[in-house]
């Protein structure tokens, strides 16, 4: 089977219909082209123009990160003992110990070289220097390996009082740490004695230099130091002491379950709660006679008579203890003979004969 389709003539443009057309265009193209190009600049240049005013600006005032300048290197003092070597020199090479002025003696070379305040890189650079009038282009290498120049002591209410020796610096919190810590009695404070004892050194713009030791004393609230808040955790010094006192104590004796010393720390204490820690008031203790002894500046006693039942019904003051305090709890004549009966009559049922009835 045949299918045939019929093909409809279409009306097409001639050859020079084409071509007169084509020439029409161009010479329009060419006339459009300057404006569509200024047209167009123009716009690039608003765009632009809109983009450098939306540009944020540039605060002279604006703080800028600075990189720390501190130089934690540990440098050489007193007591410390070298190893100095000089490749393919052993006659050069070998241990040598810093005398109490910070200097040390090498062969070859007259008199005495600074090493105090020093790193092991400093040290090997001037050694090194000085070895050029005897060797072509020395290698010299320096090593600390002991630490002598920078002893620390923690003492008191810590849990592992010692001497330390700094190899870096360390900050007083970091310290107690070293020293497990302050201990259960430990009180308010810490002293931080300077001692000046030791070479302290101090890098400027130009040169290592070692200052003149500084002697006193600062004292830091405990919890604000080991916290880390500002102005309480300072660097330690070579010769440094950090005492950590022992808490002040109050006294809780007589008619109470647990009779005890009780460290004040950082809260204070009221006689209630000080009786409640002790246990609370014995079966044969008085509420109603609970006496403070405290003493006075000129060095006498006075006496306090606190009725714990009126503290607890919020009809009496719940005085503030004060370091040193002793707090009594009397005895109530009825229930201290109450509990002598109680306590003999069981012992006389036992000793007594057993019978049995029939």
């Amino acid at each position: 089977m045949r299918f045939t389709f019929p093909i409809l003539a279409t009306d097409r443009p001639s050859v020079h219909a084409i071509s007169r057309s084509e020439g029409f265009v161009g010479k329009l193209f060419l006339l459009l082209l300057p404006g569509s190009l200024l047209f167009l600049s123009s716009a690039m240049g608003m765009k632009v123009a809109a983009q450098s005013n939306s540009a944020p600006t540039i605060n002279s005032d604006a703080p800028v990160l600075k990189t720390p300048t501190d130089d934690a290197r540990y440098r050489i003092g007193p007591g410390d003992v070298l190893t100095i070597v000089v490749r393919k020199a052993p006659e050069l090479s070998g241990p040598v110990r810093v005398d109490q002025r910070g200097m040390i003696h090498l062969p070859m070379i007259d008199g005495e070289v600074t090493a105090a305040c020093r790193t092991e890189g400093e040290l090997a650079a001037e050694i090194r220097t000085l070895y050029l009038e005897y060797k072509t282009n020395p290698s010299v290498e320096v090593f600390v390996t002991e630490f002598q120049s920078r002893p620390v002591a923690v003492i008191g209410a810590v849990n592992a009082p010692g001497q330390f020796r700094l190899q870096r610096q360390v900050r007083l919190n970091e310290l107690i740490s070293f020293a497990g810590g302050p201990s259960p009695n430990a009180g308010r404070v810490i002293n931080l004695i300077h001692t000046g004892s030791a070479i302290i050194c101090q890098k400027d713009a130009s040169e290592s230099k070692a200052t003149p030791p500084v002697e006193g004393l600062g004292v830091f609230t405990l919890n604000d130091t080991i916290n880390g808040k500002e102005g309480t955790n300072p660097f330690v010094q070579p010769g440094d002491i950090v005492q950590l006192p022992d808490a002040d104590q109050i006294f809780v004796i007589g008619h109470v379950v647990q009779p005890r010393v009780i460290a004040l720390k950082d809260k204070p204490i009221t006689v209630s709660w000080a009786i409640a820690m002790a246990g609370g008031i014995a079966r044969d203790g008085k509420s109603s006679n609970v006496r403070i002894l405290r003493e006075t500046a000129g060095g006498g006693k006075q006496e306090l008579v606190v009725d714990l039942k009126a503290i607890q019904k919020r009809q009496g003051v719940d005085i503030a203890l004060v370091p040193n305090d002793i707090v009594e709890v009397g005895s109530s004549p009825g229930k201290a003979i109450l509990g002598l009966l109680q306590g003999a009559i069981p012992s006389a049922i036992m000793q007594g004969a057993v019978r049995v009835i029939p």
